[in-house]
């Protein structure tokens, strides 16, 4: 167990590099709801007062993308349910045992069974934790069937999307699609996180990591299609659950206009986006368009999921 940041703890485990899987030629399985993204270029990255140095979201810089479709949504628990009940998948949290549950989801009486990496207390390995037990032995989804999937690593959202017949995004066409149409704003809806007093997102309101006082109507996750959509009809691409897209994680750009970037050949961390219900301005405030993180492709958190892709990328 290592620690990668404070939006989740990571795995490093001896396995072999994963390789992106490239579009598929397959029309996607029904129920995979995708939005026509249009061609173009935007202004990608930030250069915002309260990034963070390390995240490398600067230079902005101009990428030109060719047309793609994207989901709408993350991919639900009942979404997930059905791919693993066709292929019978064991996603890495299964085959490791254990995986990264917030600590107020523990019981106050449990907690001192797991480890936690020694940076993010508030993070415990929890034997048994995956995606059918996101907060460990006793929970479940039977609740949350339209919430998003949690606990499920690159290489299971790789697999789920070999199986729909659709890829991952890469981090250009999942900023882009998630801006909306919009130029430079912090959020879809524009620059304040809570305008006029109404929440448009699932993040951490309170004081983090003790006390959520769930104004925005969640402790954990909300469901997938909760809050208004933004200008391409994506929804919650701020907070909710981190994503997962296709990419290595770099924090060199190159300054020169991009066509369709892919990101480095390899890497040792997939690049994240959007945020999760757990960031707070206090300490995690990456849940701004232009934010980013990484975590390994191993790793499984209560915070993570993804959205699917298709069409091409070069």
């Amino acid at each position: 167990m290592s620690e990668h940041s404070c939006c989740g703890p990571s795995r490093s485990l001896d396995t072999p590099d994963p390789i992106a899987a490239p579009a598929s030629a397959a029309a996607p399985r029904p129920g995979q709801r995708l939005i026509d993204i249009p061609g173009g270029t935007f202004l990608m990255g930030a250069d915002d007062p309260d990034g963070i140095p390390t995240d490398g979201e600067g230079p902005i810089r101009e990428v030109a993308l060719r047309p793609y479709r994207i989901a709408a949504t993350a991919v639900t628990n009942t979404q997930f349910a059905t791919f693993v009940k066709e292929t019978g998948h064991i996603t890495d949290a299964e085959r490791i045992g254990s995986a990264f549950v917030f600590h107020l989801f523990v019981p106050a009486e449990q907690r001192h069974r797991y480890l936690s990496p020694s940076r993010t207390p508030w993070w415990l390995d929890v034997r048994g934790a995956c995606w059918r037990s996101p907060d460990g032995p006793g929970s479940g989804i039977g609740d949350r069937p339209n919430h998003p999937v949690v606990q499920v690593s690159w290489n299971d959202a790789t697999a789920y999307c070999d199986w729909a017949g659709v890829r991952l995004p890469t981090e250009a066409e999942w900023e882009h699609a998630a801006r909306g149409g919009t130029v430079q704003q912090r959020f879809p809806w524009g620059d304040e996180l809570v305008p006029r007093g109404r929440h448009h997102a699932n993040v951490w309101q309170g004081v983090f990591p003790t006390h959520n006082t769930a104004e925005d109507g969640y402790v954990g996750t909300a469901p997938v299609n909760e809050y208004a959509p933004n200008g391409f009809g994506l929804y919650n691409v701020v907070g909710n659950v981190w994503e997962w897209c296709s990419d290595w994680f770099t924090t060199e750009h190159p300054p020169a206009a991009l066509n369709s970037p892919t990101g480095p050949p390899t890497g040792t961390a997939k690049v994240i986006k959007g945020g999760s219900y757990l960031c707070h301005h206090s300490y995690c405030n990456r849940y701004r368009l232009g934010a980013r993180s990484s975590n390994t492709p191993e790793s499984a958190t209560g915070n993570t999921g993804f959205r699917v892709a298709a069409g091409p990328i070069s």
